[in-house]
């Protein structure tokens, strides 16, 4: 399945929450998709559960189907718990990295952000969303006026968003360090992911 790039309101209305940014549309009608209104919902099967909480994730990080199952693949090949282990991988890609910081407004503006070529890490061009953020690296927008006033213009408007502790950021130098891995509470909430592991695992 290629990435989503159709109607965001439809998918906050089919899931119940903000996957994508919420708009006043979504704020009107919280309720599923579909010419018929609010309705009841059937019960829903443990595969159908499954389905709809991988997808809700993936929908989150932006990823399409096959990079999806790849980084849980990665996850599961490694010791420990596979859920964490798994939203851990999630989370420290370059792009989402480049969204907890403020330098970008979504995870979608922050993949682009990183593809055009705006950021370095530990001195070096990295135009690979999907790079793998590490303890100790060191992430910065490159020395262009473009890369600058872009970020400095995100950072302005994203002021608010609390930047998580596994991360610091100097503002000024528009520079930021991975001080450690991100722990449970730290990462997305709000995710079954041990209904994930089971669904990949059948």
């Amino acid at each position: 399945m290629a990435r989503y790039t159709g109607p965001t309101t439809r998918i906050n209305r089919r899931f119940g929450q903000a996957i994508f940014a919420p708009s006043k549309a979504f704020e009107r009608k919280p309720h599923p998709p579909g010419i018929h209104g609010p309705r009841l919902r059937r019960k829903t099967s443990d595969f159908s559960t499954g389905l709809n909480e991988k997808q809700k994730l993936r929908y989150m990080y932006g990823l399409t189907e096959k990079q999806f199952r790849r980084t849980f693949d990665k996850a599961k090949a490694q010791r420990g718990v596979t859920g964490e282990i798994f939203l851990q991988l999630l989370e420290t890609r370059l792009d989402n990295v480049i969204y907890q910081l403020g330098l970008a407004r979504s995870r979608q503006a922050a993949r682009q952000f990183v593809c055009h070529g705006h950021i370095q890490v530990n001195g070096h061009k990295v135009d690979i969303a999907s790079y793998e953020v590490k303890p100790g690296d060191i992430i910065e927008v490159r020395d262009r006026t473009s890369s600058r006033q872009l970020a400095t213009r995100n950072l302005e408007d994203s002021q608010y968003r609390t930047i998580p502790a596994w991360l610091a950021l100097d503002h000024d130098a528009l520079r930021a360090t991975a001080n450690r891995l991100p722990v449970a509470e730290e990462m997305e909430q709000g995710i079954n992911l041990q209904v994930i592991v089971e669904f990949y695992s059948r």
